[in-house]
């Protein structure tokens, strides 16, 4: 099979080769970073790229490839075809690795979760001393260089084990390879990028995608949302395959039906989509016309239906698949709404952006040079596919070189459930004439029938840059599986703020008997179209959040706050701590875990860490978190005597044995108010700790207007605002 690149593919493969050439002369590792739009061909460009290294540096080069879920099977199968005559690079798995190293010109495919999780066979040491570290020394041992390429690096180069991993590798030269790359300032080398206009101006990929086009123009009439998405889905495919047929080409356009990701949902959403397609279109898997490409169930219709002029019309599918699956007839895409979710990734309509001929480029139908989603949504909002291991989690570990166990005495105190909870007594506040009556007064008993809406007539110019705009709606009547679903989430917002599982039940009861007593409505289905009506709904939440508020005041406040104690005898700094959502990465030298991630950073904390790094007197520091059972804490009563939990800043390793529990405060915050009884606390559990052979200090921490830490090492908090830290103790760092 023959590659014939395109001008922006052979400028981007020059830019990256001259950025090589560069690196490879350095003694130092380097950084090079690859961004293309989804669909313009990036791993034809990675393997045009490794070509001309290998004809320029023979025989010295071997190569890493890791991309997440399958697509490293998809890349390798891809390098194969291309390399397949000229024979100038090996393609191999781990098992396929001769003597126990990467041989020259050789290129080891890994699938990135096999790597990172746990304990996995490739990294972990073992008798036959046939791991990656082994295979990195054997392969340098010979002379040659190491090129990591790091597939699609948004979903894995920022994450804590991806760079652990990169550091085993040590690899001379890191590609990273994505649409949206995470692009910092510390970077030595520019990203070399492709251009979304340069890639149409190719013909490369479709140049608009439409989502819901013309729906406003069509007859609603008695038909579902999910009825009318699947209907005028198959109008365009029909559409589509004439308009190909009149190129003269024999395409036959595919449809993908995406299925919610949940288990519940999709099993559900299967049975219904199956039998539309079936009753109302004659499109089965025993006609041939339907694919299923499930986890839990696979059709035998899916072999080969990659092929232009495959019979399969249609091809259900869940979110797991769209990852660099590459059919290219594949030009319509079906997303039906999840519960509490409108978000369409990049990946998922990546599948649909790509050419169905790339080698032909534009055809003279303008209709097929465009991708088409159709949804049974109101809005959508675009967003790229972070996946939680690698993106937003950051993991430390702890320094057990450092580390010898410290055993403190960690107290958590359980909440109770009922606080958490609507109970019975909730039924009966709602049922007070004060709510009853004027709720009563304004209920519509006959309300229109509830209206959904479906956008019309949206664009995706760029789904790179999360683009969309959307030009309005149209009105569907809901059916009774679509009330039942609204039902569920109206319920979910009047439960909030107390648990949704056990606060339900009660909610629907209340409901069920106020329009049961009140409005005589026995039938379910009628008391859900009542309650869900656009003239009621509002008047029930209103009614529902006057009912909560009474009870919290006269259940949930009068609660006891006695809470159980759960004990902790030996705690220290757990191994591992994970980080969800954004943190911020710095480098703290004698932080016991490594590295130290931060979500939030005050100015009196950093200050603070910046001291311990360098005092010769400090071993090691942890940072606490909070809230967790997982971390430090000791209990204290608050000013109304309510029993609390102080999870103290910091808790510190001397040299001397001496264990430091330090809360650093920034001005304003240490006021006896404030801080006093936090201080009672911690000076208490210091004294029982100390009576049982402990070696604790510890205290309020502030920053003296001279620039030294001190702290209150006395029984009773003497802050004084004239002079906030006169006669407390200077920290001895």
């Amino acid at each position: 099979m023959t590659w014939e690149l395109k001008d922006y593919q052979k400028k981007a493969v020059k830019e990256l080769f001259d950025e090589f050439k560069i690196m490879l002369k350095s003694s130092e590792s380097g950084l090079c970073v690859f961004q293309a739009p989804t669909g313009s061909g990036k791993t034809v460009t990675v393997a045009d790229l490794l070509k001309k290294l290998v004809r320029a540096y023979k025989d010295q080069i071997s190569f890493v490839w890791i991309a997440p879920r399958k697509l490293h099977d998809q890349s390798k199968d891809k390098l194969e075809r291309i390399y397949e005559h000229d024979k100038l690079l090996n393609c191999s798995s781990f098992e396929d690795l001769q003597d126990n190293m990467i041989g020259e010109n050789e290129i080891l495919f890994f699938n990135w979760e096999s790597i990172v999780k746990t304990n996995n066979i490739y990294i972990r040491e073992n008798e036959q001393d046939r791991n990656l570290s082994a295979v990195r020394k054997n392969t340098k041992e010979h002379g040659r260089k190491l090129i990591l390429i790091i597939d699609e690096s948004h979903y894995a180069a920022e994450g804590e084990k991806a760079k652990i991993l990169i550091d085993q590798l040590d690899p001379d030269i890191t590609l990273e390879v994505s649409a949206t790359p995470h692009l910092t300032s510390e970077m030595t080398a520019r990203p070399v990028k492709v251009s979304l206009k340069e890639v149409i101006e190719e013909e490369m990929i479709k140049n608009e995608i439409l989502v819901n086009p013309e729906f406003l123009k069509i007859k609603v009439e008695e038909r579902s949302g999910d009825n009318i998405v699947i209907d005028e889905a198959l109008k365009k495919r029909n559409f589509l395959k004439k308009g190909f047929k009149k190129e003269g080409s024999n395409v036959n356009p595919l449809v993908l039906i995406q299925l919610p990701d949940k288990k519940a949902q999709r099993e559900s959403k299967l049975e219904e989509v199956v039998k539309i397609l079936k009753d109302e279109h004659d499109i089965t898997v025993e006609n041939g016309k339907l694919a299923v490409w499930l986890s839990e169930e696979k059709s035998n219709t899916l072999p080969n239906i990659e092929k232009r002029d495959n019979e399969v019309e249609v091809l259900i599918f869940k979110q797991a698949i769209a990852l660099g699956w590459d059919c290219p007839r594949a030009s319509i895409l079906v997303m039906f709404r999840e519960t509490k979710s409108n978000v369409f990734t990049i990946q998922t309509i990546g599948r649909i952006m790509r050419m169905t001929e790339p080698d032909i480029g534009y055809y003279e139908t303008p209709e097929l040079n465009k991708g088409y989603v159709f949804t049974n949504l109101a809005d959508i909002e675009l967003a790229r596919d972070w996946v939680g291991d690698y993106v937003s989690i950051y993991t430390s570990y702890r320094d057990d070189t450092l580390y010898k166990e410290i055993k403190l005495r960690s107290v958590f105190l359980k909440r109770q459930r009922e606080r958490n909870r609507l109970s019975g007594e909730f039924s009966k506040i709602f049922a007070r004439p004060s709510i009853t009556e004027s709720l009563k007064s304004k209920i519509n008993k006959n309300p229109a029938e509830i209206i959904k809406p479906i956008l019309s007539d949206g664009l995706i110019p760029n789904i790179d840059k999360l683009e969309f705009s959307m030009k309005g709606e149209i009105e569907t009547k809901m059916t009774k599986k679509e009330m039942r679903e609204s039902w569920d989430d109206f319920i979910a917002a009047g439960c909030s703020p107390y648990a949704f599982h056990d606060s339900s039940n009660v909610l629907k009861r209340t409901l069920y008997r106020f329009l049961k007593n009140e409005l005589d409505i026995e039938d379910w289905d009628k008391a859900q179209l009542v309650v869900l009506g656009k003239e009621n709904f509002q008047y029930f939440l209103n009614a529902i959040d006057e009912a909560k508020a009474i009870y919290k005041t006269e259940v949930v406040d009068k609660i006891s706050e006695e809470r159980e104690e759960v004990v902790n005898l030996e705690w220290g700094p757990y191994e591992i701590m994970d980080f969800h959502g954004i943190a911020e990465k710095s480098e703290r030298k004698k932080s016991i875990m490594k590295p130290f991630y931060s979500k939030k950073q005050w100015e009196t904390e950093n200050d603070f860490m910046a001291k311990l790094d360098v005092s010769d007197k400090v071993e090691w520091w942890y940072k606490n978190g909070e809230s967790e059972i997982k971390y430090f804490s000791v209990p204290y009563a608050n000013n109304e005597g309510k029993q609390r939990l102080f999870f103290v800043d910091f808790v510190i390793q001397f040299k001397d044995g001496t264990i430091g529990l330090f809360d650093t405060k920034g001005w304003g915050t240490w006021d006896n108010e404030k801080a006093g009884p936090r201080h009672d606390g911690l000076y208490s559990y210091m004294q029982d700790e100390n009576k049982n052979g402990k070696k604790l200090i510890g205290g309020i921490a502030v920053k003296s207007p001279n620039g030294t830490w001190k702290y209150n090492d006395k029984k009773e908090y003497d802050y004084d605002e004239n002079a906030p830290t006169f006669g407390w103790k200077v920290i001895d760092l």
